[in-house]
């Protein structure tokens, strides 16, 4: 009976101390990427060459010198590279809603359903209406 007192006591006990303390770790990270952060950038510098000549300091292109006007021909570029990245911007982002569901299914239970079922629907819409119009097409 003894021993079942002690393990109630020490649950109570580890219950009441969860404070702020279960955000320790999340601190400490945060602070070893700022400390990196800052340590790698003030560290640069002074570790770095300091003699600078003119082709370190050109721009770089391929190894071709860059021209201030474009060529003839290249002065724009297709529509088609800014729809690709729009499209995977928006996956990306449904990806990072949709990672939090995944981990908090249960939790949400029929409410998080309808709602992540709403979201997606949302998107598939959007996909449907950039494919019907051409979106994805490269000609």
């Amino acid at each position: 009976m003894n021993s079942s007192v002690s393990a109630a006591g020490v649950l109570a006990q580890g219950n009441a101390d969860s404070g702020l303390g279960v955000f320790l770790p999340l601190v400490l990270l945060f602070g070893l990427a700022l400390a990196f952060g800052l340590f790698s950038v003030l560290l640069g510098p002074l570790l770095g060459p300091s003699r600078y000549n003119r082709a370190k300091t050109s721009a770089y292109e391929c190894g071709i010198e860059p021209s201030p006007q474009p060529v003839v021909g290249a002065g724009r570029m297709p529509i088609a590279y800014y729809v690709t990245a729009m499209l995977f911007i928006l996956f990306d982002i449904e990806m990072v809603f949709l990672f939090p569901y995944a981990v908090a299914a249960d939790f949400l239970g029929l409410w998080g359903v309808v709602a992540i079922t709403l979201f997606i629907a949302t998107f598939f819409i959007a996909d449907i209406y950039v494919w019907r119009r051409g979106g994805l097409d490269w000609n």
